[in-house]
């Protein structure tokens, strides 16, 4: 498991894409650097650009700047290789060797494992109760939406009553006036 550990820490992501740097692979398979890029060179119809491709110098340097890259690899004449799942499998075809094909298996399972992180990340409470208080403010949001939905109804419709109200009102003040007796009047 700390293997796995170590080699996640390696894992970064550059144009969108996690990678590996040919430097850190190297030092994981015990060999040097420029050991592995003549490897990778002498077989390059293996390295497509979505396998491997190489930094350009402000990558390089925004890399260096971040502490990604550690001020140690300062002087370097070629800018590194970066790896990507692909790229590192094609390796255990370039770089045969016992050791290059155990730390390989542990390379993939650390990318397997990264996508699952990615994919499932670990879920902590404060995240649960932001899901949450997401989830309720949308619902208020929605019952007010609703109740002014109502309010607006409600309003229309007492006007209506008031004015009817209203007009029953003035029918039965007019109704309400003294009548002209009809038929016989008692002396």
């Amino acid at each position: 498991m700390e293997k796995l550990q170590v080699i996640q820490s390696k894992i970064y992501e550059v144009r969108g894409q996690k990678v590996m740097f040919d430097f850190d692979l190297a030092e994981m398979y015990g060999i040097e650097t420029r050991v592995l890029k003549q490897s990778v060179k002498r077989n390059m119809k293996r390295f497509p650009s979505d396998f491997m491709f190489e930094l350009t110098k402000e990558e390089y340097e925004r890399l260096r700047s971040q502490f990604v890259i550690s001020k140690g690899r300062g002087g370097t004449r070629y800018m590194p290789f970066a790896f990507t799942e692909q790229g590192v499998a094609m390796l255990s075809s370039v770089l045969n060797s016992d050791v290059a094909i155990e730390i390989n298996i542990n390379i993939m399972r650390a990318f397997i494992a990264v996508k699952q992180m990615i994919a499932n990340p670990p879920t902590d409470k404060f995240t649960e109760l932001q899901q949450e208080v997401k989830e309720l403010k949308v619902y208020i949001e929605e019952v007010f939406a609703d109740y002014n939905d109502i309010n607006d109804d409600t309003r229309m419709q007492l006007e209506l009553i008031n004015q009817t109200l209203a007009e029953l009102q003035t029918q039965k003040k007019l109704s309400d006036k003294p009548r002209n007796p009809i038929g016989f009047v008692k002396p």
